[in-house]
């Protein structure tokens, strides 16, 4: 196992690098001269110098982009244009909204979707299999957008049931330490905090969280019913044991590979793809930082942002294979 994971992690190094060229070549390489780009038509050639001398674009590529990478190396993403702070010091939090926000769509995408498909497996044919996939049809073609807005109005303007966005009450605000509020608030011991956090993540969590939803449930469903087929199953049928015990201890053990799968795939989707979902319920994730950076032209957090998900996207795919590993001990022979 040990072997097994140093050998995964070792392979990781050239995804990285690869990806440290992508974001460095997508921002200096596109069309135009981005010191103009960002000062305007209207800017002088004495500031234009001046900012190529800042952002080091007057020397050759490749000099700009060791730099780079040893600057990466250092835990330094660069200032930002718009702010002039430090970049890692500004990112985190919205990082850290935007990991709490995915994994509680994770978690309801993954309680609801997995118990779905395998009950939609179990009873095959039935009128809870047809209903269970026309849901998840629907929720697969259903955009983000609308759902969110729909929410919006039924449970926070027309029932009064949930806040509709932010993620606390502007009146009392959280004592941030990891500037993750479910934790934060349980660290400072508020737990009517912690339940105002909870009510905020309700809303954008599930509008976020319905399309993976739909397709674990039909890649669970799936694996299932392969799985249920099995002579082993048949046998363990044969000598008389509990439905639950063949269903969830060794059917879905069996089946739950592919499952796995579509879960890290879903999850390093969200990560960079919730840009909607914050916009619409004011979100202060990561995908809302970028956007707004990208409307600035700030192109060192544009850069950065991107890096960051990736890394993320990397590390979560990483997490996957491990998880293999432990889940099937043939893998990683």
């Amino acid at each position: 196992m040990v072997a097994y994971t140093i050998r995964r992690i070792l392979m990781v190094i050239p995804v990285l690098i690869g990806m440290s060229i992508v974001t460095f070549a997508v921002i200096h390489f596109i069309p135009g001269d981005p010191a103009r780009i960002i000062l305007g038509d209207q800017a002088t050639a004495t500031a234009i110098a001046n900012l190529e001398e800042q952002l080091g674009l007057n020397r050759p590529a490749y000099i700009q982009y060791f730099t780079y990478v040893f600057d990466l190396l250092k835990g330094d993403l660069g200032t930002s244009l718009r702010t002039n702070r430090a970049i890692s010091s500004e990112i985190w939090p919205h990082l850290a909204a935007t990991l709490e926000l995915t994994f509680f769509a994770m978690i309801f995408a993954i309680v609801i979707g997995v118990n779905a498909g395998i009950i939609s497996a179990w009873k095959q044919n039935s009128w809870f299999d047809y209903m269970a996939m026309v849901v998840a049809l629907i929720g697969v073609s259903m955009p983000i957008f609308w759902l969110g807005l729909m929410q919006q109005w039924i449970f926070a303007q027309e029932l009064g049931w949930l806040p509709s966005y932010g993620r606390g009450n502007p009146r009392d605000p959280v004592e941030t330490i990891t500037n993750i509020y479910l934790v934060d608030t349980l660290l400072n011991g508020r737990l009517d905090q912690f339940w105002t956090s909870i009510k905020h993540l309700i809303l954008p969590g599930i509008a976020l969280g319905t399309i993976p939803m739909a397709i674990i449930a039909r890649m669970t469903r799936s694996s299932m019913l392969e799985v249920l087929r099995s002579d082993y199953i048949r046998t363990i049928e044969a000598k008389g044991s509990r439905t639950f015990t063949i269903i969830y201890r060794h059917g879905f053990k069996n089946a739950v590979i592919p499952v796995l799968t579509v879960v890290g795939l879903q999850t390093g989707t969200l990560l960079g793809g919730a840009i909607l979902t914050e916009t619409i319920f004011s979100w202060p994730g990561i995908g809302r930082y970028v956007y707004d950076a990208i409307g600035s032209r700030d192109y060192p957090v544009i850069q950065s942002g991107i890096l960051v998900i990736a890394f993320m996207f990397v590390i979560i795919n990483l997490i996957v294979d491990l998880l293999y590993s432990y889940i099937d001990p043939r893998i990683k022979y």
